[in-house]
């Protein structure tokens, strides 16, 4: 048989917050690698968090090779070829019931087009349910034909959403339209071999900090001598990276004042759950390796690379965030 290559829609990658079918492919320690039937097969990934919002006892009770199944898509990494996606947050379960009775169509009928025909697109009446619900829903209503008390046929005007269906739509539409934070991380090394190189790498550090805001604040963590992490979270995404390349420039200056050495190994990027996981386990295996290493703390060499590193227990509220 041909090996086709097909994709349904004209987009090569998915967007966040769309429902897509997958294929299992393999699980692996972190999470199930699966392909993107809609999407030429391309690969996504499903982290074990994001597989049940019940505490996980057998990751097979939950997914297994080869099954095919409807997923969310939570981050598209287009320059990477991450993609992120969640079976936990595919439908509330209120909205799958309604799906299984069979009267998604009334919604349609009801709700859907009504919103279409007064406000142009369903959409922006989505923007205003996120923070005022009532005043878009509560106008909605269809008649019904009801036979009276004298056999009658008579015109009832009811609600077009009852309180169940009207409560689950508004929790799913503020979900999906409700801007989540991203992440922002840029990646340095840092060095300072002067008489009391730590605490002026300290110092350098709260400068980095102070660059931040409330909108944008910042954190430097150590991650093992001399490497560093610079985070912030933010709805803008270029508000973000011009925050920490703002704040690397305040620690590069304060650093270099002491005559050390700041190098950015990552410039800042948006950053996923997998790369935080990744850093994690990264941090997890120096520390381990760190614990392995034995009879050489006096050494001169040691002395040295210990310029670089911070003591993070005494180093001031924010560092490791």
């Amino acid at each position: 048989m041909p090996n086709l290559e097909c994709r349904m829609y004209e987009a090569k990658y998915p967007e966040v917050d769309m429902a897509v079918m997958i294929q299992v492919n393999y699980i692996a320690d972190m999470g199930a690698y699966v392909s993107l039937l809609e999407y030429n097969n391309i690969e996504g990934m499903i982290l074990f968090s994001e597989l049940s919002r019940r505490r996980i006892r057998s990751v097979s009770s939950h997914i297994k090779v080869g099954r095919t199944e409807p997923v969310m898509v939570l981050r598209v990494e287009k320059e990477k070829g991450y993609i992120d996606l969640s079976k936990r947050r595919v439908l509330a379960k209120k909205i799958f019931r309604l799906v299984k009775k069979g009267i998604i169509r009334d919604l349609y009928i009801k709700i859907g087009w009504p919103l279409y025909r007064k406000y142009g697109h369903a959409f922006e009446a989505f923007k205003i349910i996120v923070t005022d619900p009532d005043s878009v829903l509560n106008t909605l209503t269809y008649e019904v034909k009801k036979t009276g008390p004298d056999g009658q046929e008579v015109t009832e005007v009811v609600p077009a959403a009852t309180e169940e269906v009207k409560d689950a739509l508004v929790k799913n539409i503020r979900r999906r339209m409700t801007p989540q934070p991203l992440k922002i991380r840029a990646d340095i090394e840092m060095k300072c071999f002067q008489l009391d190189g730590v605490l002026h790498i300290k110092e350098a550090m709260r400068k980095a900090e102070a660059a931040g805001n409330d909108d944008c604040p910042v954190k430097i963590k150590l991650v093992a001598p001399p490497l560093y992490v610079l985070t912030t979270q933010t709805l803008n995404k270029e508000q973000g990276i011009a925050t920490l390349n703002k704040a690397i420039a305040a620690c590069t200056e304060a650093i270099e004042y002491y005559k050390g050495k700041l190098v950015v190994k990552e410039q800042p990027r948006a950053v996923s759950e997998r790369d935080d996981k990744l850093l994690a386990e990264h941090m997890a295996k120096l520390h381990n390796d760190n614990e392995e290493v034995s009879g050489d703390e006096g050494s001169e060499e040691e002395e040295d690379t210990g310029m670089g590193e911070v003591d993070v227990e005494h180093a001031g509220h924010g560092i490791m965030g």
